[in-house]
């Protein structure tokens, strides 16, 4: 059996797939894997990482604003995906897949449009409650769409052919506990731990944040912190805090978490954005988090992924330009050091979590290779 994954951009469109592919290789172990991606960005680093093979395409997203600049943009961005299909449909016909998977990311639409003119069997996973630009291009070309969020459903033109999944995560998450995670990153199992990750890409606004943040915090505080800049960032954030000895052995500044299950599991709260993908990990892992969206993303789909969480009891939400790292803080130790408060929280957020999307997309891909087989 050959399968393809498409994914691209941010670890929040790639990781689902990584799950998918991951426990279907449990499953069928001499299957044949296959992921396209977009060529220079996160997956030519994280798929690699996991062990998969990975073929690349020129592509860009269109630009919503109608400036010259671009305009001129998104007639190059025309040019791309008419290259990139062409290329996507080398590809798939080299590799000849029994199904072509997507998870998200502009690579999805040349990919996944080339192979349903080819007759393979096609799905695509959108893990944000509204649907994106990509997966309303697809929608009447899939054999499937699978949503993670069961009010997605709605808000596509024939809400029967769409699937209720959830968002998977990786397998890694599957055995993560807080206690074993504890021991192994050499954390004490007594103090409380936040973990701040806000995108996989890092975000200026909430590194500064996060300065103040750790300012308030000094080396006194009653809790670890693990924070990851972002890559763009990280040596600026390192020389920020070098330079106000800000430094402390209870702050863990790291670029990007690559042991992301772990740390997720040694936390007991959690300060993040709202990418599908992070919700997923949240709601698995039963996590209680202070969210803040990012603001720069298409029709303010992170803000309405946060506000489900935020409704049901299990996350607050901030939005930026609406407090400082003081008011972060403060947030942030009125949740740490009032037990009853977190554990109403984390019931909240395990309860939303669907434990067993991965299995549920496995199964729908699976059974697309077989109808195509």
């Amino acid at each position: 059996m050959r399968i393809v994954f498409t994914c691209g951009g941010t670890a929040g469109h790639i990781n689902p797939a990584i799950g998918v592919a991951g426990r279907i290789r449990e499953l069928i172990p001499d299957v044949e894997i296959l992921f396209v991606g977009a060529e220079g960005h996160m997956e030519t680093e994280l798929v690699p990482r996991e062990g998969y093979a990975l073929e690349t395409v020129r592509i860009e997203g269109f630009q919503r604003s109608m400036k010259p600049k671009m305009l001129m943009k998104n007639l190059r961005t025309l040019g791309l995906v008419a290259e990139a299909s062409a290329k996507a449909r080398r590809i798939l016909k080299d590799f000849r897949p029994d199904v072509a998977v997507g998870t998200g990311g502009y690579v999805c639409y040349p990919v996944l449009k080339a192979a349903a003119s080819l007759g393979i069997p096609t799905a695509v996973h959108e893990s944000n409650a509204v649907p994106g630009l990509t997966t309303r291009l697809l929608e009447k070309k899939m054999s499937r769409i699978m949503v993670g969020f069961e009010e997605s459903r709605a808000l596509y033109k024939d809400p029967s052919r769409v699937e209720l999944t959830g968002t998977p995560v990786r397998v890694a998450f599957r055995g993560a506990e807080k206690a074993r995670a504890r021991r192994e990153l050499g954390l004490p199992a007594s103090e409380p731990v936040v973990l701040a990750v806000f995108g996989s890409l890092g975000a200026g606004y909430m590194n500064e944040r996060m300065e103040e943040f750790i300012r308030r915090m000094g080396s006194e505080a009653g809790f670890r912190l693990i924070y990851a800049t972002g890559k763009r960032y990280y040596d600026e954030v390192q020389e920020t805090l070098t330079r106000y000895g800000l430094r402390s052995p209870k702050i863990d500044v790291r670029e990007y978490i690559y042991d992301m299950p772990k740390v997720m599991a040694a936390a007991d709260v959690i300060l993040c954005r709202a990418g599908a993908s992070t919700i997923s990990e949240l709601t698995y892992l039963g996590k209680p988090a202070v969210i803040v969206p990012s603001p720069n993303v298409v029709n303010h789909h992170q803000e309405k992924n946060a506000s489900v969480l935020a409704e049901a009891g299990a996350a607050r939400m901030l939005l930026e330009q609406h407090f400082d790292g003081d008011e972060l803080y403060d947030c942030v130790t009125e949740l740490l050091f009032d037990p009853q408060k977190l554990e109403d929280m984390r019931r909240a957020c395990a309860a939303m979590g669907v434990r067993d999307a991965t299995d549920r997309i496995a199964s729908i891909v699976l059974g697309l290779a077989d109808e195509g087989a």
